[in-house]
């Protein structure tokens, strides 16, 4: 029978399970796929950290025995309530204070702690370092033992988009700490620590859209991959951001820097996974998203590729397609489903696309298309579709979703106005040195009496006929 055990270091009024100022505990699809791929029926195992319950009880179904370290004194007393009927324990305190009796000294066959090792201690723990606690969690494995460790990136996407203030304040769980007990900077150096705790990582992820919301873990962030992890980044920056968080994953996946910026990180030590997690969020084959390569046409106001593709785009979708170009993904010619089916119309497709054009600050190379049913219009009509004009509404009009796009946009627009302001101011001048010429004067001499007699002619000859 599962029962929870007081080592010293825990915490009697705290909460990680139920945090009220405070990061929630790991969870999510890959970090369950993650165990899934690794879990042997007969494996003992060590969980260091807060993870939501229910993944615990997800290791609980798939193992010989598991343990537990939590640092919170009632998640301890939950947990073994929960595990009443697992074999194994739930050790409460920080992980300094872990005895080592004769189940930890035989070692574990898994070590999970796919939280990071910022909780694994508690806060009346003093010089134990990030890297204290990973040779600590190392020295718990077996020989052959595996150890599946979480990194949280502390530069990472969030800081380049989420522009929320309260974000920036130290929140209950983040006291005073020495330097040394924080984790290491950037993958390079979380990397260089892993191996100088003599561990030997066989891969490494990264998870979007966060090591408490790990919904996708990535071995590479490029192609269709990139666009899983800027929808999960996306997803959770929905309220007012600095930049849009869709663009700027699929951005720094083009530059090649999107794994270095990923919200954090799963390192596996001593076990063969697979490479994206869980299995099937990416789709398999060549080509690239629809709505990429018509941005890029946009970018390079290559027409003639915009007039190809688009009628080909409406035939698949006369043809049985259901798709928009954020879900469907072209292969030369032909196009395939990149996720839900969406059942729209032709229309109403291409206006979603022109819809994420704006949010996004995309570049649109003619003028008049400066809302998203003016775009949808001229992009309908390269496949001889007629958009009926509606009744605009402000309410209507799509602004950008990030700051910076916002300001780009008023940018352009200013730049746009500058243009046609000179330009009016040009034809002002031209009419008015016209005006000033000597055969428009001679002209106007000539012809105004001329009118002035017919204007009179005509009144004469409307009274004669009365």
């Amino acid at each position: 029978m599962t029962r929870s055990n007081l080592v010293g270091g825990e915490m009697l009024d705290w909460s990680d399970l139920h945090p009220g100022d405070a990061r929630p505990a790991a969870a999510g699809p890959a970090a369950e796929a993650l165990l899934a791929a690794t879990l042997t029926l007969d494996a003992d195992v060590l969980l260091a950290g807060p993870h939501a319950a229910e993944l615990v009880e997800f290791v609980a179904s798939r193992v010989a025995s598991v343990d537990l370290l939590v640092r919170s004194a009632p998640d301890a007393e939950e947990l073994a309530e929960l595990l009443a009927t697992t074999k194994g324990q739930v050790f409460c305190g920080s992980l300094d204070r872990f005895a080592v009796d004769e189940k930890v000294d035989a070692g574990y066959d898994v070590v999970v702690a796919l939280d990071g090792l910022e909780r694994v201690v508690g806060p009346d723990t003093a010089g134990f370092s990030w890297g204290d606690c990973l040779a600590r969690l190392g020295g718990l494995l077996r020989s052959e033992g595996t150890l599946l460790l979480g990194a949280a990136n502390g530069f990472g996407f969030e800081r380049l988009v989420q522009p929320d203030i309260s974000a920036a304040l130290p929140r209950d769980e983040e006291w005073g700490r020495e330097v040394g007990d924080r984790a290491p900077g950037g993958l390079k150096r979380v990397r260089a620590a892993v191996a100088s705790a003599g561990l030997r990582a066989e891969q490494t992820y990264a998870v979007f859209p966060s090591l408490v919301q790990a919904e996708v873990a990535l071995t590479e962030v490029d192609g269709l991959a990139a666009v899983v992890a800027a929808r999960a980044v996306a997803s959770r920056n929905d309220g007012p951001v600095l930049m849009d968080p869709y663009r700027v994953v699929l951005d720094a996946a083009d530059a090649g820097v999107a794994f270095e910026l990923a919200p954090g990180w799963y390192f596996v030590v001593g076990a063969e996974v697979p490479a994206v997690l869980p299995a099937g969020v990416v789709p398999e084959g060549e080509g690239v998203l629809l709505e990429e390569h018509l941005l890029m046409a946009l970018r390079c106001d290559d027409q003639a590729e915009l007039r190809r593709v688009i009628p080909t785009y409406v035939a698949w979708l006369a043809g049985g397609g259901a798709g928009s170009p954020d879900n469907v993904i072209v292969d030369g010619g032909s196009y395939r489903l990149f996720g839900e089916p969406q059942e729209l119309d032709v229309v109403e497709h291409l206006r979603r696309f022109a819809t994420r054009v704006l949010e996004g600050g995309g570049r649109v190379p003619w003028p008049v298309a400066a809302d998203a049913h003016q775009l949808t219009g001229r992009l309908a009509s390269m496949a001889g579709i007629t958009v009926p004009e509606p009744e605009f509404t402000p309410d209507e009009v799509i602004r950008p979703r990030g700051s910076a796009e916002q300001l780009r946009t008023v940018a352009r627009l200013a730049d746009e106005l500058a243009h046609a302001s000179a330009r009016a101011i040009l034809f002002e001048g031209t009419v008015s040195g016209i005006r000033r010429s000597r055969p428009y004067r001679v002209g106007h001499a000539v012809m105004n009496p001329a009118r002035v007699i017919r204007r009179r002619l005509q009144r004469v000859l409307k009274k004669v006929r009365r």
